[in-house]
């Protein structure tokens, strides 16, 4: 740790100029990506560390990806030594055992150098809608295995200081589906970094390195004593929750998340011991995701104005056992855990601090991402590659009813438009609307999920779902109603089938794909709702 002295002026024009470089990094992906899931729906995330990979800034992204990037670096430097890296270098990577969480979510890391050492990281992460793998858009429900899921990149240098690895880049290409959209984006991330690179290069050149190191170390003690503070002004004890998931694609059973919480002071400890055995299908996840929905949760509910960096999550200790479904062996298969698993511990935990914070808890809500992956070839033959999520209904809290057709908690993706969708893929959006009677009731009700129906155009279209909610709805606090789960149906000349929540199956051109996703859950008891709010209810369609 350094010890020069930070003007407190300094301090706060080195923060803001931070958090502006990581905002800039995700801006930049989104207006060169070639993806419309990177363009249109955001899936990417942006962060900056110091020299030892301490998470230093991040956009305002995805919370997934965000307590990841946290490690991303420092189980980076494990594997190559500092001093390989160079300036202008690019290292690109997706194993989920490095720091990360599936094989999709591809990171660029660039090292940062100023007067001639290396004093900082850039870290790109993007969605890929297709790292190769069994299904197109490389989620594949029924995997047993990892390397069913797609292209394992261990890390491997793409750019350096003369430009593109072009061979390099070939051997990724050549294992993808789409090459001239995932080479767009793979460019994207590598002009993010560069950007991002400049940035740090203009204030290191500013203040110079001992000041900026400084700056750093000071954030990150701010984020710790502020951590401590709201965890102080808990009540010390032990507090219990459990969670859900539907199943794990392969096996028809309910996979439990337990975490046991206990507080201690200015310390918290979350163990999740007694959390189900690692799955045969894809809903394992990795530790570095257990510990990102912990940070989420605890800035969620006591926290929200604590910057979020290295020192905001050190009072935090998460214990996860090995071999369960939050830290399998590293073959076992992992693409859904990312954002269905990791929602099931956030659940968990809201569940186990709602005696202590019912002025804060919600029930429950669209925690899953509500995945529609459509894949088909063109006319031209080019893959074409839909990734879509929906949200739902959010719960209700003891202030206040919940709100329709929004994303809660670790998922912070948008959708892609209607015309979008229809200019660029072999769709028709018949319907968008808001979901009748899907809210749970209670004094303050939740909020109502969405109805969204897709028209085949094409031929040879396949379609794979990964969303939770299906079998275990929206739960409903202090006496509210559950809402009702998710649901998604196909129409076809044959007749009406409904989906599972894990699946992949072949559509026809004229087949209708209907999506209604779940509400969200009732606070508290439904007499005690007031007779105006329970017209205005009826007359909107929410009971």
């Amino acid at each position: 740790m350094t010890t020069a002295a930070v003007h407190p002026v300094t301090l706060e024009v080195v923060r803001n100029a931070l958090y502006a470089i990581a905002e800039e990094m995700s801006v930049i992906v989104m207006r060169s990506a070639r993806s419309p899931l990177l363009k249109e729906a955001g899936d990417l995330s942006s962060a900056l560390t110091d020299a030892e990979g301490r998470l230093i800034a991040q956009g305002r992204d995805i919370p997934i990806h965000m307590g990841v990037m946290g490690f991303t670096v420092k189980e980076l430097l494990k594997r190559v030594p500092a001093d390989r890296f160079r300036d202008g270098d690019v290292w690109f990577l997706n194993l989920p055992e490095i720091g990360g969480n599936h094989l999709p979510d591809v990171k660029a890391v660039r090292p940062i150098f100023a007067e001639g050492r290396l004093v900082a990281f850039a870290i790109s992460l993007a969605h890929w809608a297709d790292i190769g793998g069994t299904v197109p858009g490389s989620y594949v429900p029924w995997a047993t295995e990892c390397y069913q899921e797609g292209l394992r990149l261990a890390p491997i240098r793409l750019f350096s200081s003369s430009g593109p690895e072009r061979e390099a880049i070939e051997v990724v290409l050549s294992n993808v589906r789409g090459r001239e959209e995932r080479e767009g984006d793979l460019f994207a991330q590598f002009a993010a970094n560069d950007v991002a690179a400049r940035r740090l290069g203009d204030l290191f050149a500013r203040y110079g390195a001992e000041i900026l190191t400084a700056c750093f170390d000071r954030l990150q003690a701010e984020s710790e004593m502020q951590m401590r503070d709201a965890l102080r002004a808990l009540p010390d004890g032990t507090y219990d929750g459990e969670d859900w998931l539907d199943d794990d694609g392969v096996e028809a059973r309910p996979i439990r998340i337990k975490v046991r919480i206990t507080i201690a002071g200015d310390e918290a400890t979350f163990d999740f011991a007694g959390t189900d055995p690692q799955a045969r299908g894809p809903v394992n996840t990795t530790p570095f995701i257990a510990c990102s929905s912990v940070y989420y949760a605890m800035k969620a509910l006591i926290a929200p104005d604590v910057p979020p960096n290295d020192g905001c999550y050190r009072p935090l200790r998460v214990v996860v056992p090995p071999r369960t479904a939050l830290d399998p062996d590293p073959d076992r298969p992992v693409v859904g855990g990312n954002h269905e698993t990791s929602q099931r511990v956030v659940d968990a935990i809201f569940k186990a601090l709602a005696s202590i914070l019912p002025d804060r808890v919600a029930a429950g809500g669209p925690t899953t991402s509500g995945l529609l992956l459509f894949g088909t070839r063109l006319a031209d033959g080019r893959w074409a590659i839909l990734y879509e999520v929906h949200g739902g209904g959010e719960g209700a809290t003891a202030a206040k009813d919940g709100v329709s057709a929004v994303r809660v908690h670790m998922s912070n993706v948008m959708n892609t438009p209607t015309e979008v969708i229809e200019s660029e893929y072999p769709f028709i959006i018949e319907e968008h609307a808001l979901r009748p009677g899907s809210a749970g009731d209670g004094h303050h009700r939740g909020g109502l999920g969405l109805r969204r129906a897709y028209r085949v155009l094409g031929e040879d279209v396949t379609l794979t779902t990964m969303f939770e909610r299906r079998l275990i709805p929206p739960w409903g606090l202090d006496g509210g109603g559950d809402a009702l789960p998710f649901r998604v149906t196909i129409y076809s000349q044959t007749g009406e089938r409904v989906v599972g929540g894990k699946e992949t199956l072949a559509l026809r051109r004229g087949d209708l794909v209907l999506v209604e996703t779940c509400g969200g859950g009732g606070y508290g008891a439904p007499a005690a709702r007031a007779a105006e709010l329970r017209a205005r209810d009826l007359r909107e369609g929410y009971v």
